[in-house]
């Protein structure tokens, strides 16, 4: 696994990088040789340490963000919800990860896993909905999608020859785009 490391607005000596790279580390028997982990700190308001992990292998992602007093606990909890993500999910991601990730047994004590947590149902689609996708620009998509009040909109971008794309409101309130790669 390849990592890469992100300091926001805050700098750290090379030791909790090391911790961070030894923890996700623990996690490279599920991935393939191509996976990258990007791992990003931060420190926000209030003095929370921040630590973000996302984990690219074979057209997946896995992203998770924990916060805590201490850039150590952060790491830790991470951690600990990405192997609880891979577990819960482990039928559906079987065919992406690597081949017996799921048959080697691990010592309790070395493992960080929390006990096993039963796998989720299927995904269940409860309602669907057909409408045109008429081509826009990225500006008025913004303003439909804010008109209907919905978190995310679907359109063909004009300012992209018509390809499908869908803006989507942040967390921090402003707008993201995902276009096709066309």
């Amino acid at each position: 696994m390849k990592f890469v490391f992100t300091d926001k607005k805050v700098t750290l000596p090379d030791s909790v990088h090391k911790y961070a790279e030894k923890k996700v580390g623990k996690l490279d028997r599920f991935f393939k040789e191509d996976a990258t982990a990007a791992i990003t700190f931060s420190v926000e308001k209030e003095r929370n340490n921040k630590v973000e992990i996302t984990i690219r292998s074979s057209g997946t992602i896995f992203r998770v963000s924990e916060s805590t007093s201490d850039m150590h606990a952060s790491i830790d909890a991470a951690v600990t919800t990405l192997e609880r993500q891979i577990r819960k999910n482990k039928t559906r991601l079987e065919k992406r990860l690597r081949q017996g990730a799921f048959e080697r047994a691990v010592d309790a004590e070395v493992s960080t896993f929390a006990p096993d947590e039963p796998e989720e149902g299927e995904y269940r689609i409860v309602r669907s909905k057909t409408f045109p996708i008429k081509p826009m620009t990225r500006d008025e998509a913004i303003l439909q999608m804010n008109l209907v009040g919905h978190s995310f909109f679907a359109f063909r971008d004009e300012e992209a020859d018509g390809s499908f794309a869908v803006v989507y409101r942040r967390n921090d309130g402003d707008y993201g785009l995902i276009e096709d790669e066309q």
